[in-house]
Formats: structure tokens, sequence, C-alpha cells
């Protein structure tokens, strides 16, 4: 997750999920929320934990369509599950745990990227590091290239109910293809 949701979400206390040990330091410094580091590919929670999870810009970065459902299988698996219908309990008392699920989206054509239905969808994005001493940029930039899956319309749903999740709502928003996704059964 990105450190700038960090502050913007629920202020409960709540494990953030991370492979990265900077992003794990600088969370752990904003409190209530606690953070370790983690394999989004097998998470260390326990199953059916949360009433809700959120992943912003981390499933597009796995390299095959398996790693990428089998991720979100490891996400939907901590949520509570659905449970049948009981007598007086409302559709929202019985409706399980949610993921919000956001991944970029190949159909970019308006964006400063210009990507669209015709393009690669797997590639390699530079990200550009700036040295900084005394809070000035000094030198040449540091330049990694990431990879990332650029997801077509649809494939993010495609993708949660191959993972065995059901599909709430979804949408395209500022370059991403967001879902919230439920666990089946």
């Amino acid at each position: 997750m990105s450190t700038k949701f960090i502050n913007k979400l629920l202020p409960i206390s709540h494990p953030q999920d991370t492979n990265s040990e900077n992003l794990a330091n600088i969370a752990s410094k904003h409190q209530p929320h606690s953070s370790l580091v983690a394999d989004n590919l097998s998470l260390p929670h326990p199953s059916s934990c949360f009433a809700f999870a959120i992943s912003i810009a981390v499933v597009h970065h796995l390299s095959t369509r398996a790693r990428r459902v089998q991720a979100i299988r490891a996400i939907l698996d901590t949520l509570q599950p659905r449970f049948e219908s009981e007598q007086g309990q409302s559709e929202n008392e019985r409706t399980g745990g949610k993921a919000l699920i956001y991944v970029w989206a190949l159909e970019q054509r308006n964006s400063r990227r210009g990507w669209n239905e015709t393009d690669e969808q797997d590639i390699m994005v530079p990200w550009v590091m700036q040295s900084k001493t005394d809070n000035r940029s000094s030198g040449t930039p540091t330049i990694f290239n990431r990879y990332y899956h650029l997801y077509r319309q649809g494939e993010l749903e495609k993708d949660i109910v191959d993972a065995g999740g059901s599909v709430v709502e979804s949408g395209y928003e500022k370059d991403n293809w967001w879902a919230i996704a439920g666990r089946c059964g």
C-alpha cells in the first residue's frame, strides 16, 4: 500500500502488509496503524479474520496471471465469509468481508502515459528517484524499471471470480480499474 493512503484510512487499528521494509517503517510511525513485511501470495493472517481489506497498486506487479489470481485468493481468504440468511438478519449483516482492489488500467489514452487497447499489457515502467541532500535535488536521478501488468477492462473481475470471489461492484477511476470483491462460501 502506498504511504499516501496510510493516514486516509479509517482511524482504527489495522495491520498493513507490504513487501518493503522501508514502507513498513514509515507506516509504523503513523499510529494507530501497525505494519509488517509480508508476501502477498501467502499472507500471514488467519483465514476469515477481516471485515475489509484494501489492495492498492499491488496485484499488477505480479508477472503471471496465475500469481495474480493467487494473490487475490490470498486476500479473499482473509475476509470474513458470507453467512446464510437467518431470520431477522439484514442483507448487510450477512454479506461477509469485502476487499477493495485497485490495478493499473491498459486503457489510459487520455493520461500522460497514453496507453490504449492496442499496447502491450506486460511492460517495464521507469521509476525515477531523485538524489536528495539537504532537501535539494542533486546529481543524476536513478532510474529503476518496475514491472507492471496493465489490466484490460473486465480482466480484474475475471481474476476475482477465478480466485473464488464474487464482484460486488467495479469501475474505472484515474487510470485504474477497481473492484469491490467478496468471498464466496
